[in-house]
């Protein structure tokens, strides 16, 4: 059944190419093609002869045969010429001469000069200086010095092979078109499509259907574009995608240099390592295959889905840069937000290291988990296979824990360590000028009063959220206040602040735009990236 459609759909084509490519006299005035038509000429033959049992309106001639017709001359082994008609049938050894630069040869050929069409078949070839068409069925058309094949054929030259089940060609413009099952051999790479433009001028080969490239670097995969065979250079559109070893690179358009191993991608761009499970995307980026270095800006975002989870990340500039074969460097600059189910943070920039799975947030972070908010001058979150294992905040360290809009746990100190189990924050370490505000609560769900701790270490235990234990030495201060006691200088630490609305609510609120409040408390420090 298969082969049945098959046969039916070449068919078609062959009704397609027959009128398309036969000669356009067809609805022509007859007048206006008599008037046109200049004479076939008989230039010489060895043997002249008239039978008219073999063929009553031709002559036959035999031996070292020539005709001429305007500046185009044919020679052949043995003829029919049918001067009533204009028109010739050439045998063996049939050979076309169109000037000094075009010939056309084949086994057998009927030439209509009233049309100036050649049919030539078995063995043909059409010569044009350094390109050669191959091919067993050719019409060529000499009033637009176009060549058509329609049963398969080749066309090579200095740099290419090219293949296609229907062609056409013209030694005018230089340019060929290829259809069905079309294939360009390159000793650099191999291209299958299902349309093709090329030009034997330039080399530069015109996209213009589904196609596949194939070279040891990678794959392109395409539908609209064009490639420079010599240059080995491209813009592929509409959505084309470049596979460099476990890199996808996708975009509207990419502009991709092979030997520069640079593609540049505009519109809907990423790129995605498949080994990795990370994907940067943006409305402009690049990736260089031979440093692996990718760029994105313009709606960046970096997705790293190895675990579990998903993070989503956004800032205004991402690059990915790779440490070896197997691990890779992020780094996010300027207006950063990025989202987890189990942890959401804000800051100036960011690096994320796949090697030892650790995300640096650097210059006025915050990190939140549930109701833990945590800001210091630098935290390190070190991530396990599905969650936080812990975060790290160095040198300056605050962490709250929001109750209701009115009490929050607070502490502070000069370093920091929250220690995580599972999604939920289990113990916290606060080393160097250790201070907290902690609100005990009665089984009924009032609270207690406040505690006030100084220490110059911090341990605290947590359970579900509440206080479980806490250690502080040495030598800690600490008082309980009641609540109807307290005023409202005692709630909060000094440089206390909740920034409940920075935080990103979604996977897609990590482009929302904030306004940060000025901190002036808050230590300034470099935004370095670690090396």
């Amino acid at each position: 059944m298969g082969k049945r459609i098959i046969v039916k759909n070449r068919l078609l084509l062959l009704l397609f190419v027959f009128f398309w490519f036969v000669p356009y006299s067809f609805g022509q005035d007859q007048d206006s093609v008599s008037h046109k038509a200049t004479s076939v000429y008989l230039e010489h033959s060895d043997l002249l002869s008239y039978d008219k049992e073999v063929k009553a309106d031709a002559q036959i001639l035999k031996g070292n045969v020539c005709f001429r017709h305007d500046s185009s001359y044919m020679y052949c082994d043995s003829a029919y010429f049918y001067e009533d008609n204009n028109s010739l049938e050439a045998f063996s050894n049939v050979r076309m001469e169109q000037g000094d630069t075009l010939f056309v040869y084949g086994d057998y050929l009927i030439y209509e000069g009233n049309i100036q069409l050649a049919r030539l078949r078995n063995n043909v070839r059409m010569v044009n200086n350094q390109v050669t068409l191959y091919t067993d069925s050719l019409n060529y058309d000499r009033t637009v010095n176009v060549g058509y094949y329609f049963d398969g054929g080749k066309i090579v030259d200095e740099e290419n092979v090219l293949s296609s089940f229907l062609g056409k060609y013209s030694p005018d413009t230089k340019i060929a078109v290829f259809n069905d099952s079309v294939k360009l051999d390159n000793p650099q790479f191999v291209l299958t499509s299902d349309t093709l433009e090329y030009s034997t001028d330039s080399k530069i080969a015109t996209i213009l259907g589904p196609s596949v490239i194939v070279s040891d670097s990678g794959t392109i995969y395409t539908s609209k574009g064009w490639y420079d065979t010599v240059a080995d250079k491209s813009l592929l559109l509409d959505r084309s995608v470049v596979v460099s070893g476990n890199r996808l690179l996708t975009g509207d358009s990419i502009a991709y240099n092979k030997n520069a191993g640079l593609g540049e991608a505009f519109g809907n761009m990423s790129i995605r390592d498949t080994v990795q499970k990370v994907i940067l995307e943006g409305n402009y980026g690049y990736y260089n295959e031979l440093t692996e270095y990718a760029f994105a800006t313009d709606s960046a975002r970096f997705l790293e889905y190895s675990g579990g989870d998903t993070l989503y990340l956004h800032a205004d500039t991402l690059e990915m840069v790779s440490v070896d074969s197997v691990y890779r460097e992020v780094k996010a600059f300027y207006g950063v937000r990025f989202y987890r189910t189990d942890f959401q943070g804000v800051c100036d920039s960011l690096q994320l290291n796949t090697r030892d799975s650790v995300l640096y947030m650097f210059r006025e972070p915050i990190l939140w988990n549930e109701q833990y908010q945590i800001l210091g001058d630098t935290i390190l979150i070190f991530m396990g296979d599905s969650a936080i294992d812990y975060a790290h905040v160095k040198e300056y360290a605050f962490s709250s824990q929001y109750i209701d809009s009115t009490y929050y746990n607070q502490l502070k100190g000069s370093d920091l360590k929250a220690y995580f189990e599972g999604e939920t924050v289990k113990q916290i370490d606060i080393a160097g000028n250790a201070e907290m505000l902690y609100y005990p609560i009665e089984k009924d769900g009032s609270f207690i009063g406040l505690n006030e701790t100084k220490s110059g270490f911090l341990n605290i235990t947590l359970n579900e959220g509440k206080l479980e234990r806490l250690v502080a030495k040495p030598m800690p201060v600490g008082v309980l206040t009641p609540i109807p006691d307290l005023n409202p200088e005692q709630k909060f630490l000094k440089d206390f602040k909740w920034h409940g609305d920075l935080r990103p609510k979604d996977k897609n609120d990590i482009f929302t735009v904030h306004t940060r409040e000025a901190q002036s408390d808050v230590p300034k420090r470099s935004n370095k990236f670690v090396h």
